[in-house]
C-alpha cells in the first residue's frame, strides 16, 4: 500500500511540473515528491501538508484550470505590493488629518473621515448602476482597471498632506477610486472563480483564495511597517518607494490577467474567432485567443491599434426600435420579410454599423447567433453589395459547423457574455404585412 502512495505522488509531481514548473515545483516539491516512509521527519511532513490544505483547493491541481497557479502567483505579488504601499499612504493620510498634533480636534477628524467613507459608498453604488452588467463580459479588463483605480486612491492619500486646503476633496477622490476598485474587483473575482472551478468547487477556491490573500496581507503589513519606519521623515525616500512599488504593482497585474485563458465567449473573443474562421476555416484555441485579446480599455487600446478596427466595435447589440428613423424602419421591415422570417432577431446596417434588434422571446443561443450574424455582415460591408443575402447564405452553410468546431476546441457556446439587453421587440411576419411593437 505504501508503494502505491509513492507512485501516486510521483504522478502528481509530473502533473504539477507540466502546469507551471517554476512555481509549482518550488512550492510543492518537498511534501509531494518525498514518500512518507523514506523520510525521518514524517510527522513534520504531515503537519506541513495539513497547513498547505488551508491555501490550495481540495484535489489540486486537477480541480482547477491550468492558469490558476500562474494567476495566483502574480496576483499574490501584486497584493503584497499593495499592502506595503497601504502603510505609506495611511501614514500620510493620518498625518494630514492631524494625528499627533495638539491643534487637531476629534470631531474634525471624525467628520473628515465620515465624508471620505460616504463618498466611497455613494461611488460604489453609482458604479454598480452604470457598469454592473458589463463586468462579466470583460472580466480581464475590469480586473486590471480595478487595481489601477486602487493605485489612484492610494496616490490621493499620499498627496493629501501636500494640499491642506483641498484635503477633503482629495481624500474623497481617493475614496471614490477605491469604491470602484471594491465593486469591480469583487465582481470579476467571482467570475474568475467560476472559471477556475473544474469540479463545482467555486466555494472552496474562493475560501482558499481568501487564505492566500490573508497571508499576503500579513507579510505586506510587516514589510510596510518596516518600510514606513525606515522612511519616516524622508519625503524623497517615501515617494521613491511608493512609485517603485506602484510600477511593480501595475506590471504584476498585467501579467496576472495575461495568464488567464478564458473559454467563455464575449464580444472580442467571438470577433477574433470568427475573423480567423472566415479566413482559414479553422477555430483557434483559447490559449491562442488569450494572447490576441486586449486587456486594456478601448480608449487605451486605440493608442496602440490605430490602424486596426475590430469587428465587434461595429456592432450595437439590443438596439431600441423607437431610436430608428423612418428610413431605417422601412429597411428593417423589408429585411424582416425577406431574410429574418424564422430568426429571433433583426439586423440593420447603417454606415458600417450593424444594429441588432432582439425578439422578446429570444434565448441566450439566439443572442449568440444574432451577434455572430452581425459580425459576418460587418465583415462583408466593404466586400459585397448585398450583405443581407450573402451573410444569411454564410450563416446557413457555416454557422452550425462553426459552433461544433468551437465546442471541440474547448469553447463554451451556451451564451454570449455581453451587457444586459434591456430593449427587446416583438414582430409578426405575415404574408401581407409585418408588425413591430
Amino acid at each position: 500500500m505504501e508503494w502505491v502512495v509513492f507512485i501516486e505522488a510521483l504522478q502528481n509531481c509530473n502533473h504539477h511540473f507540466a502546469l507551471h514548473p517554476k512555481v509549482v515545483v518550488a512550492f510543492f516539491f518537498f511534501f509531494i515528491f518525498t514518500p512518507l516512509n523514506f523520510q525521518s521527519g514524517s510527522q513534520f511532513t504531515h503537519v506541513w501538508r495539513r497547513i498547505l490544505q488551508a491555501f490550495v483547493p481540495e484535489g489540486f491541481p486537477s480541480s482547477v484550470t491550468p492558469d490558476y497557479v500562474p494567476f495566483q502567483f502574480w496576483d499574490s505579488l501584486q497584493g503584497l505590493s499593495t499592502y506595503i504601499r497601504t502603510m505609506l499612504s495611511t501614514q500620510a493620510l493620518l498625518s494630514a488629518i492631524g494625528v499627533g498634533e495638539k491643534s487637531a480636534t476629534v470631531i474634525g477628524a471624525t467628520f473628515q473621515w465620515f465624508l471620505r467613507d460616504l463618498t466611497g459608498m455613494l461611488g460604489g453604488v453609482l458604479f454598480t448602476f452604470y457598469q454592473g452588467s458589463n463586468l462579466d463580459s470583460n472580466a480581464k479588463m475590469w480586473r486590471l482597471v480595478a487595481d489601477l483605480m486602487n493605485d489612484l486612491g492610494m496616490l490621493m492619500d499620499l498627496v493629501s498632506p501636500l494640499f491642506p486646503s483641498a484635503f477633503v476633496f482629495i481624500v474623497c477622490i481617493g475614496s471614490l477610486s477605491r469604491s470602484f476598485t471594491g465593486v469591480a474587483s469583487g465582481a470579476t473575482r467571482a467570475a474568475l472563480t467560476q472559471h477556475f472551478a473544474l469540479q463545482n468547487n467555486a466555494a472552496d477556491i474562493a475560501a482558499k483564495e481568501g487564505s492566500q490573500e490573508t497571508l499576503a496581507t500579513m507579510v505586506g503589513m510587516a514589510f510596510g511597517m518596516l518600510l514606513a519606519r525606515i522612511t519616516v521623515g524622508h519625503s524623497v525616500a517615501i515617494w521613491f518607494s511608493f512609485l517603485s512599488l506602484t510600477m511593480f504593482h501595475m506590471y504584476a497585474n498585467y501579467k496576472a490577467v495575461r495568464c488567464l485563458i478564458l473559454t467563455t465567449l464575449n464580444s472580442e473573443r467571438t470577433s477574433i474567432l470568427l475573423e480567423n474562421f472566415m479566413k482559414t476555416g479553422q477555430v483557434m484555441s483559447p490559449q491562442e485567443v488569450s494572447k490576441m485579446e486586449n486587456v486594456l480599455p478601448l480608449w487605451a487600446s486605440s493608442w496602440t491599434l490605430k490602424n486596426t478596427k475590430s469587428l465587434y466595435t461595429q456592432i450595437n447589440l439590443g438596439v431600441r426600435v423607437s431610436s430608428l428613423d423612418r428610413l431605417e424602419m422601412t429597411d428593417l421591415l423589408r429585411s424582416a420579410e425577406s431574410h429574418y422570417k424564422k430568426a429571433k432577431y433583426l439586423l440593420l446596417e447603417r454606415k458600417g454599423i450593424i444594429s441588432v434588434i432582439t425578439h422578446k422571446d429570444s434565448t441566450a443561443s439566439d443572442v449568440l447567433q444574432s451577434f455572430i450574424h452581425a459580425l459576418v455582415m460587418a465583415n462583408l460591408v466593404e466586400k459585397s453589395g448585398s450583405i443581407h443575402s450573402e451573410s444569411q447564405s454564410w450563416m446557413d452553410k457555416h454557422y452550425e459547423v462553426f459552433l461544433l468546431k468551437l465546442q471541440s476546441s474547448g469553447w463554451k457556446t451556451e451564451r454570449l457574455l455581453s451587457p444586459s439587453i434591456i430593449w427587446r421587440a416583438n414582430w409578426i411576419c405575415g404574408s401581407s404585412d409585418e408588425k413591430i411593437d
